[in-house]
């Protein structure tokens, strides 16, 4: 008997000693991964990376019901890249119009905050792409107003958030109506989707825009207050936003192939339901407009 039970303990000991190295070998490999992707030396020795986000604009970054934690597809992808460049993840709110600014002033060192990539923002920015979406237009589910295009907001009022890629389009869209002998846009301009929302909710604007993945989640939630009107345009790479000759980008854009080649991208839009803004070669600065 008492044999036996040495074996046995024998036995546990090596499969333990397994476990082990296998941990051991998993955290070697993480490191290495990390390892192998040079990040200049201030944000080593910093050992976090600061994120701005505007967080109220779910399923991409949101404040979770506890009042305080920030969650949604953005932030779980800030996390991984995170992670792969071997430094913790300091997540911080900002208003989106000052995001940019925020950045130029070393206040933040970059940003997952939705943004769609265009030639204008990278004059002043750097950007790796992550992400694909439209914009899309949702009204009331009752009485809202039919709308499946730009040229169809003439005459309506339109709730976006401020600094948007949809409040250049409405505010484009207000002088072409008038130019066209027709009613201008009543553009109203809000600090968050949250915002926008709200004041069609409440009546004072007819129509809402934002990113197709937010506007979808929005009428997802609103148990039947509003609905999507028309499909989405314009889709358009998201990119993470970093400080021209910050030594950031390449860096970036190589953790989010590691993300990507590792499974966790596709985990994690899976996890926020969408799947159909994945893309498969990220890029620095990939605007065509």
């Amino acid at each position: 008997m008492m044999i036996r039970v040495l074996r046995g303990f024998a036995s546990l000991r090596r499969g333990l000693a397994a476990l082990s190295a296998i941990a051991i070998g998993m955290t070697l490999a993480s490191s290495a991964a990390a390892a192998t992707i040079a990040l200049p030396a201030k944000y080593k020795q910093q050992g976090e990376l600061t994120f701005a986000f505007n967080a109220a604009y779910a399923p991409m970054e949101f404040i979770a019901n506890d009042g305080k934690t920030m969650i949604g597809l953005d932030i779980d992808l800030a996390n991984a890249i995170a992670k792969k460049l071997g430094v913790k993840a300091k997540f911080v709110q900002a208003g989106f119009d000052t995001i940019i600014p925020g950045l130029q002033s070393d206040r933040y060192d970059l940003s997952m905050s939705s943004f769609t990539i265009t030639k204008k923002r990278e004059e002043v920015m750097d950007f790796v792409s992550y992400f694909t979406a439209g914009t899309s237009f949702y009204v009331k589910a009752k009485g809202g107003p039919a709308v499946a295009s730009l040229g169809d907001l003439c005459g309506l009022s339109v709730a976006v958030t401020k600094g948007t890629i949809q409040s250049e389009d409405a505010t484009k869209q207000n002088q072409e109506c008038k130019a066209a002998g027709k009613k201008g846009v009543d553009v109203q301009f809000y600090p968050d989707q949250n915002a926008a929302s709200l004041a069609m909710d409440s009546g004072r604007a007819q129509v809402c825009m934002a990113d197709s993945p937010v506007a979808a989640w929005i009428v997802k939630e609103s148990r039947g207050k509003f609905k999507l009107s028309g499909v989405p345009y314009n889709s358009a790479p998201y990119g993470i936003v970093i400080p021209k000759n910050s030594g950031l980008a390449e860096p970036v854009l190589q953790a989010v192939k590691a993300v990507m080649a590792d499974g966790e991208y596709t985990k994690i839009l899976k996890k926020w339901g969408a799947e159909q803004g994945a893309i498969t070669t990220p890029e620095i600065n990939p605007a065509v407009q």
